[in-house]
């Protein structure tokens, strides 16, 4: 098959490779769709993914496709089936599986990361990995079952409650999805602090009663002349220097959640007092325990409005411009094309 192998640091290439057999509990899918991630292009620049990356890797976990195959014991799912997948395969066994906790699991495969994923014409994985979707549905749409079933615990742990004032950092694919989950989790007021005029007009659209442009607006004044306090602040952008900023932000008793993901090597002073005189609540979002069932529901039901946030489409002989045009992601989703 034709697949995307990384080969070490900023080293991808196209190449044929040998399609494995199936094991018993397995399913083959010929993908047809694969979202193109932040962690990916971690992953590219050397930095590793939510585990740690061996190369020569397959990348790719945000898929969609038909199943090919399936191994002799798998009854969910039949050849000809659209189906997802959730890349996260826990053990079920080890002490953070059995005590609830696992996106911890120290056994974790991780398809894209630890295994072979989804930038190939086929993707195997386990067959309760394996999530049908209904017939009908845009495939397109479906390869954002794994970013919404991760923003999905995102939001979680943020604690919005109704009439809660939001701010969302960052206008990118992840940063519009969160917008809109929080309207939906009964925000009041959420709010975009984005550069980008076109993100903005988007964010407008899709439910934002505000946005703030950071670099010609002092986003501090004008949060302070719209609300009387920022309950949450989800900063998307994955910079420290916007962390700092989501900190500085955060109201009385805000959560500040950090979504987006920051170079390993980048740090930033917090100032202890600045949490105790706000008794902030300063947070992560790890990865997606429990809530690609969700997600499942949520794209069949059209809660979100997804298909406005993928700007780009590319065959996956143009992965790497994927990986390094930034002005290509700037625009919105990537996806690649099988």
């Amino acid at each position: 098959m034709k697949a995307a192998v990384y080969r070490g640091k900023e080293e991808i290439r196209v190449e044929e490779v040998p399609v494995r057999e199936l094991k018993e509990n397995e399913v083959m899918i010929r993908v047809k769709y694969c979202g193109v991630c932040g962690t990916d292009v971690h992953i590219y620049h050397g930095d590793g993914g939510s585990s740690a990356v061996t190369p020569p890797l397959i990348p790719g976990h945000e898929f969609s496709g038909i199943v090919e195959a399936v191994g002799e014991k798998v009854t969910a799912v039949a050849c000809g089936d659209p189906v997802t997948g959730d890349p996260n395969d826990m053990c079920g066994e080890c002490y953070f599986c059995k005590s609830g906790k696992q996106h911890f699991c120290t056994n974790n495969i991780g398809i894209g990361t630890t295994r072979d994923g989804g930038f190939a014409e086929y993707v195997i994985l386990r067959e309760k990995q394996v999530y049908k979707v209904p017939e009908g549905m845009d495939l397109m749409e479906a390869a954002m079952a794994e970013p919404i079933s991760c923003c999905l615990h995102g939001i979680d742990l943020c604690r919005i409650q109704m009439g809660s004032t939001v701010l969302v950092m960052g206008g990118g694919p992840i940063g519009m999805i969160m917008l809109q989950m929080a309207k939906l989790a009964g925000a009041a007021k959420v709010i975009l602090s984005e550069p980008v005029a076109e993100k903005r007009e988007m964010a407008l659209r899709l439910g934002a009663i505000k946005t703030i442009d950071p670099l010609n607006e002092d986003v501090k004044e004008m949060l302070d002349a719209y609300c009387d306090n920022v309950d949450v602040v989800i900063e998307c952008v994955g910079s420290v220097r916007t962390q700092a900023d989501a900190i500085r932000f955060a109201g009385k008793g805000a959560t500040v959640m950090f979504f987006g993901l920051a170079a390993l090597e980048e740090s930033f002073p917090l100032r202890p007092d600045d949490v105790f005189k706000k008794e902030l609540t300063v947070t992560s979002s790890f990865i997606n325990p429990y809530t690609f069932e969700r997600a499942i529901q949520i794209l069949e039901t059209g809660q979100i409005r997804l298909k406005e946030l993928i700007t780009t489409v590319l065959p996956l002989e143009e992965i790497e411009k994927a990986l390094t045009d930034e002005t290509c992601r700037r625009a919105g989703k990537v996806m690649i094309r099988l």
